[in-house]
């Protein structure tokens, strides 16, 4: 049958670019339609915030705008199921435009531009009131995707000067607007600033006027288009240059050019993804290992024995016989199997036997991690593909314990009990091992050492040292510099869920090594000194930046330390992770100097260490190769470039930094927490030794803690022996995952550079103000201390976090007391002490901290059966005392007091539960045999006075 319509003919002719127009009116259309009905019928309930409404407030934010009231909502969303069409059309005619033969870029555009479309349907139609888990994550999985779709939108914009500029300033005044933004956001969010809603409610009208205007400019690329479709003008067929092609033309011989326009071979993709995560799981056991020592010396009081068990990083000594070295290459799969023994180690329920599993897994990992980059010393593009890969592990590491509150999902502590992924986790290890070593290395052909320069394999080995220790120390956790520089409310400084600012600058550094020479330069070593040094000096946002700045040239100085390291011989190996073991025990001794031989040596020297890591650097920096030793190339027809190798990472790796960045959405604190029970104005308030967050059994215990408190409904807490960011602690902070999941403000103390065994306050009131302080230690250890003033039902009351020295050391805890009693007796305010005081009641320096010196009262002068934990009031009224079993949580019990705000201090006289009212109450469930091993103990049930 002839055709109906001749070539050339068209039944319907348009030009596509009224789709990018209709698409830009009625997407506008929905906010201004929105917006006009809200300010005319709702004006101050849509400008009323949780802390301020109108005059202070007087301009609404998009989601207050387009939220949940009629007819605001019914606007917004009939327009926008309207834009709906023209968006798909947008979409898919992008995708024509931009298509070309053996280009993936487009294709993954394209499926981002869906995702995006459906996303933004979602935090449409579900709002926050139908189901506020699921409007955040459509929401953020919208904003995630529009970093991709704008980067690659550029890439593959048309060689059209017009579009090409303004695609960059909407894209630019986009990203640009997100810093304000977030800036107002935490001043009205944290800080509660009159009128910082509005502006930000500003700001986020912009990134909507810019975001759509941003997709409005295809108008300019679609005006060659014409439906039912006739290309005008040839662009879908390639013959318009695009950006990408600029880009290519200039640089087609440098990475960049491969990652823009290779295609993906999923094989490849897919081996890449597999080395990432086997460098994940070497992390993951890595990190393990100083955990499970640790709990030893923990329940010993002391130096155990196990700690031996450190030196089992040092299996690569085994690698120096030419015989074991050989067996080690030809069998590095199994080896990598047999490391898995440390992720299998969470099935030992005995912790001795669970140590000696997961130092097995150590050890036969830096084995096989370094048997295989030894292997590939002839194939520079593989050593560095495999070098990289171990680098992004590292990322996907920090990234992991971000999501799960700084607990590695698969670690030896986790179980399903607590949280732990580990079947899932081994699983996917096993599949990985299998991927990423079915490709046997040989040694034949690609690059060869030619006019060797002698350098010392020890100098090589103190490079990979520092190294290592580097980024296990800081950078296996993104909230550890973070509170290197945190120094209470108000806040100042980043906080926990900023973290997705190291994981960026991790990425940045990785990238500079993926993309650009000369890193591996004295520059390096400047910009890593100056780094650390305002890290270790300073606090804050500017302390903070030497974080990232040390963070991005860790990650950039990796590749070329440890290939130097290969070059000089598999016994740098042994040698750098025998010196890491030395850091690692230095950084230990810095502050636990009172339980170690020669500890007052390095007592409180966080900067000696510091100092010796960039020394370390400097070592193996001095021992890379200069300008005498030269790589020869031979041709080899199989040789896959670094470049090609390099690309598949870079997406890896950029997925990983999304992935970051959605979790940083979703914890960053909501500060609308309510106490328990408001109506009474009541306060409990409890204390509580947690042993570094691992219970008897060697299981982490944060979420048995989060139980109880929970449970016995305690509104402030006090947490001591908190501090975890250590190597031998796992880099952890319990503290982050009990305020985001009880609702509560939380300060963590001084930081892991003030060389204190940790204590934290957790608070449903907030926070106006804290300070930390480390009181009078001339001998023992440091007594750390928080001062903190709290908003408890419109009236200030301050509440003080303390743990005082050991038993041991007399003269300071003498000091310690009238140290905190003149702070005590300072304050003009009602105030609770929550602390750990080593003192039998009625005796020597409790005297100091009761009475007239304090202006302190005990919560129960009757209690004889203390030594550890007090609980002291003044100028509030004292309503109830109860002491609650640890069951094996812990090696402390938890103390527990009530407190009525706003009422003066009562007499000592003891009451029956009957005559106090409900809210007053403890709750009943601990009575008897209580529930979970947790009861009533000491009097068997909770004391309540008059």
């Amino acid at each position: 049958m002839a055709p109906k319509f001749k070539e050339g003919d068209a039944v319907v002719a348009f030009s596509g670019k009224w789709v990018s127009w209709v698409h830009t009116v009625v997407a506008y259309s929905a906010f201004i339609g929105a917006l006009v009905v809200g300010l005319s019928l709702h004006y101050h309930k849509i400008v009323q915030n949780e802390y301020y409404g109108y005059p202070q407030e007087w301009f609404p934010s998009v989601s207050s705008t387009i939220g949940d009231r009629y007819p605001e909502r019914a606007v917004f969303q009939f327009f926008i199921a309207m834009t709906s069409g023209p968006r798909f059309v947008l979409v898919f005619l992008w995708y024509v435009l931009t298509a070309r033969p053996n280009t993936t870029l487009p294709k993954v555009v394209a499926g981002v531009g869906l995702f995006r479309t459906l996303s933004c349907g979602g935090w449409t139609y579900v709002t926050s009131t139908d189901d506020h888990g699921w409007h955040d994550i459509f929401m953020i999985s919208y904003l995630v995707a529009t970093l991709p779709w704008t980067l690659g939108c550029l890439a593959l914009s048309s060689n059209n000067p017009k579009a090409v500029k303004y695609r960059k300033i909407l894209a630019g005044s986009f990203f640009g607007t997100l810093v304000p933004l977030i800036y107002y956001f935490i001043q009205h969010k944290v800080h509660k600033v009159p009128g910082a809603y509005t502006t930000y409610a500003f700001l986020e009208w912009a990134l909507i006027l810019f975001d759509v205007g941003f997709d409005a400019v295809t108008a300019l690329d679609f005006d060659g288009f014409e439906l039912i479709i006739r290309d005008a003008k040839g662009s879908s067929r390639g013959k318009s240059q695009q950006l990408a092609d600029v880009v290519l033309e200039k640089g087609k011989n440098k990475p960049i050019g491969t990652v823009l326009g290779s295609e993906i071979k999923w094989a490849e993709a897919l081996e890449a993804a597999a080395d990432v995560y086997n460098a994940y799981v070497f992390w993951t056991m890595l990190t393990s290992l100083g955990l499970t020592v640790w709990y030893f010396p923990l329940w010993h009081m002391g130096i155990s024995g196990y700690e031996v068990m450190v030196m089992c990083t040092v299996s690569p000594f085994v690698l120096v016989n030419a015989s074991m070295r050989s067996f080690v290459i030809k069998n590095v799969r199994l080896v990598h199997l047999l490391s898995l023994a440390g992720l299998l180690a969470y099935l030992v329920k005995t912790p001795e036997l669970r140590l000696f599993c997961v130092a097995f897994g150590v050890s036969m990992s830096c084995l096989a991690w370094s048997a295989t980059w030894y292997a590939e010393r002839s194939q520079q593009h593989r050593l560095e593909s495999r070098v990289l890969a171990w680098s992004i592990g590292l990322i996907v590491s920090s990234v992991a314990k971000f999501a799960f509150w700084t607990n590695n999902p698969i670690w030896p502590i986790m179980h399903a009990e607590n949280g732990g992924w580990n079947k899932s986790g081994l699983l996917l290890a096993i599949v990985a091992i299998l991927r990423s070593t079915r490709t046997v290395t040989d040694n034949r052909g690609g690059v060869e050492l030619a006019n060797r320069r002698k350098t010392s394999p020890f100098l090589a080995s103190l490079g990979l040292a520092g190294l290592f220790f580097g980024m296990h120390s800081l950078l296996s956790d993104s909230s550890t510099m973070i509170l290197w520089v945190w120094e209470g409310f108000p806040v100042r400084g980043p906080i926990a869920a900023n973290g997705v600012l190291t994981i960026a600058a991790m990425g940045v550094g990785v990238l500079i090594g993926i993309f650009f020479q000369g890193v591996s330069s004295w520059a390096y070593l400047f910009l890593s000194g100056v780094g650390a040094f305002i890290l270790t000096t300073y606090h804050n946002w500017f302390g903070y930046m030497g974080a990232l700045l040390l963070a991005t040239n860790l990650m950039a100085i990796a590749t070329p330390l440890v290939t130097s390291a290969v070059r000089h011989g598999p016994v740098t190996f042994g040698l750098g992770f025998s010196m890491y073991n030395i850091m690692v025990l230095a950084h230990v001794w810095v502050v636990a100097y009172a339980f170690v031989p020669g500890g007052p040596l390095m007592r409180e020297h966080t900067d000696w260490v510091m100092m010796a890591t960039v020394i370390f650097l400097a070592a193996g920096i001095y021992a890379l190769p200069g300008a005498g030793n030269m790589i020869k190339r031979r041709p080899r027809s199989s040789k896959i470039t670094s470049s090609r190798y390099s690309t598949y990472y870079t997406y890896v790796l950029v997925l990983v930094e999304l992935v970051a960045l959605a979790i940083s959405f979703l914890r960053f604190p909501t500060n609308d927490y309510v106490p328990y029970h408001r109506d009474d104005k009541v306060v409990t308030a409890g204390i509580w030794t947690i042993h570094f967050s691992l219970d008897n059994d060697m299981w982490s215990s944060e979420r048995r803690m989060r139980d109880l408190i929970k449970e016995l409904e305690i509104d402030v807490i006090g947490l001591l022996e908190s501090d975890l960011q250590r190597i031998i602690m796992g880099n952890r902070d319990t503290t982050q995952y009990l305020a985001e999941d009880l609702g509560m403000y939380v300060d963590y103390g001084p930081g892991p550079n003030k060389h204190t065994w940790g204590s934290a306050l957790l608070s449903k009131f907030p926070i106006v103000n804290s300070t930390h302080h480390l009181l009078p230690s001339p001998v023992g250890e440091l007594a750390p201390a928080i001062h903190a003033t709290l908003d408890a039902y419109g009236e200030l009351i301050d509440a003080v976090v303390f743990h005082s020295g050991q038993e041991e050391d007399p003269e300071d805890r003498r000091l310690q007391s009238e140290y905190l009693a003149k702070l005590m007796r300072e304050s003009p305010r009602p105030l609770i002490l929550l602390s750990y005081l080593v003192i039998k009641p009625n005796e020597g320096n409790y005297h100091t901290y009761v009475g007239g010196k304090s202006g302190m009262k005990d919560i129960d002068p009757s209690d004889w059966d203390r030594w550890c934990e007090y609980i002291l009031y003044k100028g509030i009224r004292r309503s109830g005392y109860a002491r609650v079993s640890r069951s094996t949580i812990t090696d402390t019990e938890l103390q527990v007091g009530k407190f009525v705000v706003g009422q003066p201090e009562s007499s000592n006289e003891q009451v029956h539960e009957d005559q106090v009212p409900e809210g007053l109450r403890f709750p009943s469930m601990f009575r008897g045999q209580g529930r979970r091993d947790h009861r009533y103990h000491v009097f068997g049930e909770p004391r309540y006075f008059v």
